[in-house]
């Protein structure tokens, strides 16, 4: 009884990390507000190695469609220019030489149309993730009744190993309705 119990943390564990990657995935798609972390998983060639932006720079907010990169050392406003264009998230940069100014173009129907295909397709990667996990912790489950667990406490467990997914979908669900409105109302 214990090995399932140990198998359904681990699997509740797992739909955790899942839901938790798809809160990120979800934080930097952004209609047109300007937030700080749309820039953190950018990469700036720091003395000659790749290192996320915010640990080279402060990130703030300057008001709703501007960020304002101050880098640490002046030698990378290059480098983050370098990278917030290579970036394809189609902002513009300027630098007045400490600061390096991200502007957000306006955002068109088109173009919140395709955020909310892309909130779509992370939700649904994010549904078969939680989908794959349960499938092979139910397989683990069922082996565990070679070892001599009763079949009554497979199906129990084989139970709330579907009452997980269900949350975990719905949370999802719940994530994606909040983003497209999010997304749909700039």
């Amino acid at each position: 009884m214990e090995v399932i119990q140990q198998h359904l943390n681990e699997a509740e564990h797992s739909m955790d990390k899942a839901y938790s990657h798809a809160q990120e995935a979800f934080a930097k798609v952004n209609a047109g507000r300007a937030l700080p972390t749309m820039l953190h998983h950018l990469m700036v060639v720091y003395y000659g190695n790749p290192t996320p932006l915010h640990q080279v720079a402060a990130i703030t907010t300057a008001d709703a469609r501007t960020l304002a990169v101050q880098p640490w050392e002046q030698n990378t406003i290059p480098h983050i220019e370098k990278a917030i264009a290579e970036s394809q998230l189609g902002f513009s940069t300027r630098n007045d030489g400490r600061t390096v100014v991200v502007t957000l173009p306006p955002p068109s129907e088109e173009r919140r149309k395709n955020l909310v295909k892309l909130i779509k397709n992370e939700a649904e990667k994010a549904r078969v993730v939680i989908r794959n996990i349960r499938r092979d912790y139910k397989e683990m489950v069922k082996a565990t009744q070679k070892e001599g667990i009763p079949e009554e406490a497979i199906k129990r467990a084989e139970k709330k190993l579907q009452e997980l997914t269900d949350g975990y979908i719905d949370k999802i669900n719940h994530l994606l309705n909040l983003k497209e409105a999010d997304v749909m109302a700039v």
